[in-house]
């Protein structure tokens, strides 16, 4: 007896006590993602990346075992809303991990924040709720969407690309994304095209580039669209003559299907895996042991994001009835981020550096993407002026 309450009075000293009670019942992480469909591999990269911090963590958070529960949004924002209240209602999870894209996003918003659950996105990181409809519940360990856009607004006007044709998915994602290349890009856009999400043929646009000639393309287009972008576009013979400056295109969850076609293409990221910090290279390592790919940036922010979660509930003890409590320990982010520097701006999102990529072949065969310059240094989003919300 004595010696158990040594323990315990250790314990509490050094403030990592859990109660009994507390420490029998599991942390419920539900994490809804895409993963049917071309744009499997995103999704496959947000579970994976998360189930390898939740196993770096011991399978515990704050002293408590985690349960993690996976759903497949299906990218269909009804059956979304139908997964995440079952994961609600039914799992009652304590947080709500995801999703992909910005539209199933804005469908899943409020089911959880209404629900007073923690909703961290990994991923989509829409202006919609990154200004005036900010909210206390919703945390970003991604980016704000237009935020990656910049990067190639920026370098294109800094290059001195006069004209630019713009091709991007129609959708709130698409959208963010012209609004973030517009920022500091002056020049002339001979084309501003936004296409269905379920296209497979690009050949009518990329006759129109071919025809129209401008200095370069910039193009957002994930998943499955990018695969037969890219591979379109480098049979078309457009690679040589325009270059690619894309957000979301050419990186690690698409490059194990585009290969060689890919290599030279330009992106915008707020990390690579070629990132020299001691924490990144043992996570790659890591990831590329467990899964044999090269984990992208979808990887990285859910580890991060699993992270985030146990710095939080490392804080309160393992106690997650006082809301206001968890989320002023999310707030803090306190925890080392695999991107290095990191902290939240008022509205929820993240405050850090953002580089322009380029696509190479390693000498093992495996393609990634790696960093040519940094744009934009501890850079916050400009909605975040506009947020009111506290917890």
């Amino acid at each position: 007896m004595k010696t158990q309450m040594t323990m315990a009075a250790a314990a509490l000293l050094l403030g990592t006590a859990v109660s009994p009670a507390l420490a029998q019942e599991k942390i419920k992480l539900g994490v809804i993602v895409t993963l049917s469909g071309p744009a499997a591999a995103l999704g496959q990269q947000v579970r994976d990346g998360f189930a390898l911090a939740v196993k770096d963590l011991g399978g515990k958070m704050g002293g408590r075992d985690v349960e993690v529960i996976v759903a497949d949004d299906e990218l269909k924002p009804d059956a979304a809303v139908t997964k995440v209240k079952g994961l609600l209602e039914r799992d009652k999870v304590d947080f709500v991990v995801g999703p992909i894209f910005s539209n199933i996003l804005q469908a899943i918003h409020r089911p959880v924040t209404e629900s007073k659950t923690f909703l961290i996105s990994p991923n989509a990181g829409p202006s919609t709720f990154a200004g005036k409809d900010c909210n206390p519940f919703f945390y970003v360990t991604s980016y704000q969407n237009d935020q990656v856009h910049e990067i190639l607004g920026k370098v294109a006007q800094d290059r001195g690309y006069k004209r630019m044709y713009l091709m991007v998915p129609n959708y709130q994602a698409g959208k963010d994304s012209v609004a973030g290349f517009k920022l500091d890009y002056k020049g002339e856009i001979v084309e501003e095209s936004y296409m269905p999400l379920n296209t497979l043929d690009f050949q009518p646009e990329l006759s129109k580039i071919s025809s129209q000639k401008p200095d370069a393309l910039f193009t957002f287009m994930p998943g499955g669209l990018g695969v037969n972008l890219v591979k379109q576009y480098r049979q078309a013979g457009l690679a040589d003559s325009i270059p690619v400056l894309s957000a979301f295109t050419v990186d690690e969850s698409t490059l194990p299907a585009q290969q060689d076609a890919a290599v030279g293409m330009f992106g915008g990221a707020n990390w690579a895996p070629n990132l020299d910090n001691p924490q990144n290279k043992k996570f790659v390592a890591a990831y590329e042991a467990a899964y044999n790919v090269v984990p992208g940036t979808y990887a990285f922010q859910a580890y991060d994001a699993a992270m985030l979660i146990d710095s939080a509930v490392k804080a309160v003890k393992g106690d997650l009835s006082i809301k206001d409590a968890v989320g002023t320990a999310l707030k803090k982010a306190d925890f080392t981020s695999l991107r290095g520097a990191f902290k939240f701006n008022t509205n929820g999102y993240p405050i850090q550096d953002f580089y322009l990529t380029k696509v190479a072949k390693r000498p093992d065969g495996k393609f990634q993407t790696e960093i040519v310059q940094k744009v934009f240094e501890n850079y916050g989003d400009r909605y975040a002026k506009d947020c009111k919300a506290a917890n």
